[in-house]
């Protein structure tokens, strides 16, 4: 596609069905320049026509012809790379989940890393259309979303070219990205964020982490794979985290760390699950232990809109369930830490698992894709 026939595609991609008086308005574009770039979109199967029809009973029917994507013209793998398995989709062009798989990893050094995702890649592609691209995620850093220059979960430190060493075993392009990138890239086209040109992610889990969106882009940096608001202050009086600051954000929030407090409160070992389920139920130990982090998760929460001006934040990760159960704790450490007279914040609390993980790498694949190989 050249610029303009992309511009044409990525516009009807992210807000279409669109009629081509819209998308010439939105592009700045004549109607006879969106009708030359528009038709080699549709003679490819990218584009089709979309029949509003009417409504008959009116006495005239007034038909219009506007313009979507195909979803099923191209699809997309998206994997999720964790330190004990991979966990991967098939998807349609708008991120949509086709078939789903999942392997152990024999190993963790890059050739055990390649053959997973090659077996998980022949496995979803059986009987099914080629994919255009593949789209890999992991906790740390990527550079020129090709090379993990440090993995911690599978102890990479060296600079390893992952992407090419997919690109050579697979024969199809590869993009490499950190995963709450790729989540929030997931979120930006085709989540609940979709529409807002700056919003925030923030997951809790096994740690905690932040994606930001400025001005319709993802404020992609290395130092989003270091992890840095686990360390925000939140409890002067709350635990310590194995960094050794007390009452920080990994402190208050990581699933390790309340395991841990309300276990000690027990004198036995309980589940992360299992701390939710008796707080919810009334235990003392578990709705103390709970409630202090819910308050901790609503600092935090406007912390990040405070200095960032974000009016929506999206809750995810596999801990996102501390959101529900301490809702209320929650709501109170937003207040307590954001002016009155502010925008109330949009919280929007998704529920997460591994595919929805793996969702965010191929909406980095069908960016690179779109784009020409860059991401948004």
């Amino acid at each position: 596609m050249t610029g303009a026939s992309r511009a044409v595609a990525l516009e009807v991609l992210l807000r279409g069905p669109l009629s081509r008086s819209e998308i010439a308005r939105r592009l700045d574009l004549s109607a006879g320049s969106l009708t030359r770039l528009a038709k080699p979109l549709v003679d490819d199967g990218l584009l089709v026509e979309v029949d509003t029809g009417g409504d008959p009973d009116s006495g005239t029917v007034r038909r219009t012809r506007p313009l979507d994507i195909n979803p099923d013209s191209h699809h997309f793998i998206g994997a999720k790379v964790t330190g004990d398995d991979v966990h991967a989709v098939l998807t349609t062009m708008r991120a949509g989940v086709v078939a789903s798989a999942r392997r152990s990893l024999p190993g963790r050094d890059p050739a055990a890393v390649v053959a997973a995702l090659g077996e998980l890649t022949r496995e979803l592609t059986a009987s099914r259309p080629q994919v255009s691209r593949i789209g890999v995620s992991l906790g740390g850093r990527v550079m020129d979303h090709t090379t993990v220059t440090d993995a911690p979960f599978l102890g990479w430190t060296g600079d390893v070219p992952l992407g090419a060493l997919l690109e050579d075993a697979l024969g199809v392009p590869v993009t490499v990205d950190n995963d709450l990138l790729a989540l929030t890239r997931a979120e930006h086209w085709f989540g609940t964020a979709r529409g807002h040109d700056r919003f925030a992610v923030l997951t809790i889990g096994a740690g905690v982490g932040y994606g930001l969106v400025m001005h319709d882009t993802v404020v992609d940096t290395p130092d989003v794979g270091v992890g840095l608001l686990g360390h925000c202050p939140l409890d002067p009086l709350g635990p310590l985290c194995p960094s050794g600051h007390r009452g920080c954000a990994t402190a208050m929030l990581s699933d390790s760390s309340i395991r841990a407090a309300v276990s000690v409160g027990l004198c036995r070992p309980v589940s992360y699950d299992e701390c939710l389920d008796l707080a919810a139920d009334g235990d003392p130990v578990a709705t103390a232990v709970v409630t202090a982090s819910g308050r901790a998760l609503g600092r935090l929460l406007a912390a990040v809109a405070n200095f960032t001006l974000v009016q929506k934040i999206v809750v995810t990760g596999e801990g996102v369930r501390l959101a529900e159960v301490a809702r209320a704790a929650m709501d109170e450490g937003i207040r307590a830490d954001r002016a009155p007279r502010a925008v109330p914040l949009d919280v929007d609390v998704q529920p997460s698992d591994f595919t929805y993980w793996a969702r965010g790498a191929a909406a980095t694949a069908i960016q690179a894709y779109v784009l020409g190989g860059a991401t948004a």
